[in-house]
């Protein structure tokens, strides 16, 4: 049937389309299971009208509390069909987070996992629009208000879902990027702005129906959209793990002939030094897509000698601006994050609002066609992130001659020592250089004598073998400025991080600060 003009912005379309014309190819490989595009879109379908007859209607949100498994794909398709808003959910948030950022979504279904259940028995009684959870487990039973998938997807007869009008601009989810501190921060994308994403990613990371995406990290971040959604655009084949882990990853691409791969800072380390880790294992792999953190120089030159010509890096925010360094640069531009898509637009703006000029340090201003329009039900903080047409993004950065964007740090992560701004990514670049260090973060924590110093945090490779105090001499000695020098080195077994892998530098700096006043 056809519905118009809007087709080409449904997502939803993406499904069936595949389904029409490719209907055996694969689809979806995940836990265990190979579905084909037509298996796949019957998934979707099935739940999108389990969803409707439970009363979601367009425009209602419908929240997820899940890891990495098949029902959470199923959900984020099944509610593009019906016009529900999506909120995909950390299944690690703490009780105080869940219920605040419930709360502020407001949505009408709940998805969890079994571990979670108790959690959100336990928020529910402050939730009063949640009309039905449903528990996501093969085994589960359904009882104690609570509704197990297999039952919940049993129940509607009908052979296809009702055709729901979408419009390019309807909201397809929210996006939450806090829940632990302050007030909730959901980004709204709408199809529009998915749309985008499979398309202008997919040219980006040369995409093809002949490709095959493996994907590891958790798929209810925002990072996972940027190839998941050129999966789907071009019918990829999408493999989805229920976790990151090295060596499963390895294995999965020499098996399955993975071709593309998107991995942040620390599982890029944690790959490179897994003892299973072979080049040949890899050598399918076309694109190697780094995003999160900037990846230090030192580890993109030993990723360039293991796997050359397939390393790209994104800069990006969930609110809407990207960079990408494409593979053809990675070399030429090794420590840039690479220029704006098509279609976008970048400044560099002073401290008085001016234009930087080249190579000069500025905060970085974007915008292009995956802009959020706002965060929901927050005109206050979308005026504030989006001044006429721009968003403002919080990042330090310059750009050179040839417009390649060079990321200097966050501002809220610079370091003042004695008035000096100490940029906690030139010392990592340093850090990051010795042979044992496998990672490293800096952050500033409270000195007497000059307000702020830096202090370092590393993991050590297996095996490495030096003191706090000896690879703090080393760092001292090779830091381009005495204000650079680390008052600090702390030697950890692994870095806290978030479900998306990572690393919560606030939670490694703060214990420091706790209990001091604020620097003014």
């Amino acid at each position: 049937m056809r519905r118009g003009a809007l087709e080409s912005m449904e997502i939803a379309s993406l499904v069936p389309h595949h389904a029409r014309y490719r209907p055996a190819a694969t689809a979806v490989i995940c836990g265990g299971q190979r579905l084909s595009w037509r298996d796949f879109d019957l998934r979707a379908d099935r739940l999108g009208r389990a969803l409707s007859a439970a009363g979601v209607e367009k425009g209602d949100r419908v929240a997820t509390v899940l890891a990495n498994c098949q029902e959470l794909l199923d959900v984020y398709w099944a509610c593009a069909r019906i016009g529900a808003v999506v909120v995909p959910l950390s299944p690690l948030l703490m009780a105080d987070g869940l219920r605040s950022l419930l709360q502020d979504a407001a949505p009408k279904i709940v998805f969890v996992e079994p571990a979670g259940c108790d959690m959100l028995a336990t928020v529910r009684p402050d939730l009063p629009s949640i009309s039905a959870c449903i528990v996501v487990a093969a085994e589960t039973k359904s009882g104690n208000g609570l509704l197990a998938y297999a039952a919940f997807v049993a129940g509607p007869s009908a052979a296809r879902g009702p055709t729901v009008a979408v419009a390019p601009d309807d909201i397809y989810n929210i996006m939450y990027t806090s829940g632990t501190t302050g007030l909730p921060k959901g980004i709204v994308h709408t199809h529009r702005i998915r749309a985008a994403y499979g398309t202008l990613f997919a040219n980006a990371w040369r995409m093809t129906p002949n490709s095959v995406v493996l994907h590891t990290g958790a798929i209810v971040f925002n990072g996972a959209f940027v190839t998941l959604m050129p999966s789907f655009t071009v019918g990829a084949t999408y493999i989805l793990h229920p976790q990151f882990d090295a060596a499963a990853l390895i294995e999965t691409c020499a098996e399955e002939r993975v071709t593309h791969l998107m991995l942040v800072p620390a599982q890029i380390a944690a790959v490179l030094s897994a003892p299973t880790f072979a080049p040949e294992k890899l050598a399918s792999v076309e694109v190697l897509l780094s995003l999160g953190a900037p990846l230090p120089v030192a580890q993109k030159e030993q990723l360039d000698a293991l796997l050359p010509g397939r390393f790209h890096e994104l800069y990006g925010l969930t609110e809407g601006f990207v960079t990408i360094l494409d593979r053809e640069d990675a070399n030429r531009k090794r420590g840039s994050v690479g220029v704006p898509p098509p279609f976008f637009a970048m400044r560099i703006v002073r401290e008085d609002g001016g234009e930087a000029a080249t190579d000069e340090i500025g905060e970085i201003l974007g915008r292009g066609p995956i802009l959020m329009p706002g965060y929901y039900q927050r005109p206050d903080l979308t005026a504030q992130a989006i001044r006429d047409g721009w968003l403002y993004t919080g990042d330090l950065g310059q750009v050179d001659a040839d417009g390649y964007l060079y990321l200097v740090d966050r501002k809220k992560d610079m370091i003042d020592s004695g008035g000096v701004k100490v940029y906690p990514h030139d010392v990592e670049e340093v850090v990051a250089r010795h042979p044992a260090v496998l990672e490293v973060v800096v952050f500033g924590i409270p000195d007497e004598k000059w307000g702020e110093t830096p202090a370092v945090a590393v993991r050590l490779k297996v095996g490495a073998d030096i003191t706090a105090d000896d690879l703090r001499a080393w760092i001292n000695q090779r830091v381009g400025a005495r204000y650079q020098r680390v008052s600090q080195v702390l030697i950890l077994p692994d870095f806290p991080r978030n479900a998306a892998g990572k690393t919560l530098r606030r939670e490694l700096r703060d214990p420091f600060w706790a209990g001091r006043p604020a620097l003014i």
